[in-house]
């Protein structure tokens, strides 16, 4: 951990340790503000912003906590090989989720000779977005991203492995800060795994590992904003339930036939519509399971100490 008074390493109080068994979001996670009681984490304090995902575990609705109280959550893509579109789509519903200002970040612009292009087709996928093209090796856009990290401003860099991202915060001067966290006037930042990278400027970056499995822990705002072009289109539709198939008056279908939507982004929208119903149904099982099991632990106790009349 990092505080005021220099690095500091804590373990994790064993009460908090067995909430996270039942609760994964309680766990302190990277860019958290915690409290200290004899060198042990206790407490996490409210976080201003949360990037989560489903957690990679088969078989399982819980959310895992990415990164806390980050400011800008920048989207991460390659050049080469060409971007994938499901990934950006699918990590700009979790950035717009997390309350974090979103940015896509396109990467090794050195060997794509027709980057602009592909920012162009790039920001079809983002709208409201900001889409820089960068080279780690050329310095292309790199001042242009710098204008994001302002001092005491938090990043967190998200995307596959080989992105680019460990190019890119070298490339800015970044400097990894083992073990330790950012301190404020009522908590301590945490960070894990050498995750914590401080810039010259005063800025941090919080670098992810590669994520494989990306389930979308995004509600329904977060996917209007992410599919803003959708919704858009979606409120010129003659009836307010069009599911957008062979309804008459459908503007998005419209919009398909005219080319001003490409029918791959109507089918990305409806995937992940669909798995983020799936997935608030799961949690919603989960969290009533998890309340009888408090219940009956409480009855257990009151019976144990006698205090239920015979």
């Amino acid at each position: 951990m990092r505080t005021p008074s220099g690095p500091l390493r804590a373990a994790v109080a064993p009460a908090l340790l067995a909430r996270a068994l039942t609760e994964p979001a309680a766990a302190p996670a990277v860019g958290d503000s915690v409290l200290l009681d004899d060198g042990r984490v206790v407490e996490v304090l409210p976080r201003r912003t949360c990037f989560q995902r489903l957690s990679a575990a088969p078989g399982t609705s819980a959310v895992q906590v990415l990164a806390a109280n980050v400011d800008v959550a920048v989207v991460v893509e390659p050049l080469q090989p060409e971007p994938h579109a499901g990934r950006v789509e699918r990590l700009l519903a979790l950035a717009w989720e997390s309350g974090a200002q979103p940015l896509v970040v396109l990467t090794k612009a050195d060997l794509a000779p027709d980057a602009d292009a592909l920012r162009e087709e790039v920001a079809g996928w983002a709208p409201g977005v900001d889409v820089l093209v960068t080279s780690s090796s050329t310095g292309e856009g790199l001042e242009l991203l710098t204008a994001y990290a302002s001092p005491g401003t938090t990043l967190c860099l998200l995307g596959p492995s080989g992105a680019g991202k460990s190019s890119l915060v070298a490339a800015l001067g970044g400097a990894a800060v083992v073990g330790e966290t950012r301190a404020d006037g009522k908590g301590r930042h945490t960070t894990v795994h050498r995750e914590l990278v401080e810039l010259a400027g005063g800025a941090f970056l919080l670098d992810t590992p590669g994520l494989r499995g990306i389930g979308v822990a995004a509600g329904e705002e977060a996917l209007a904003l992410a599919f803003a072009d959708v919704e858009a289109l979606a409120q010129r539709c003659r009836f307010a339930d069009c599911r957008h198939a062979a309804e008459p008056g459908c503007a998005v279908q419209e919009a398909i036939e005219s080319g001003e939507l490409a029918e791959r982004r109507l089918a990305s929208w409806r995937k992940l519509e669909r798995e983020a119903a799936w997935i608030a149904r799961r949690q919603d099982v989960r969290l009533q399971a998890v309340e009888r099991a408090r219940w009956k632990a409480l009855h257990k106790e009151v019976r144990r100490s006698g205090r239920v009349r015979p």
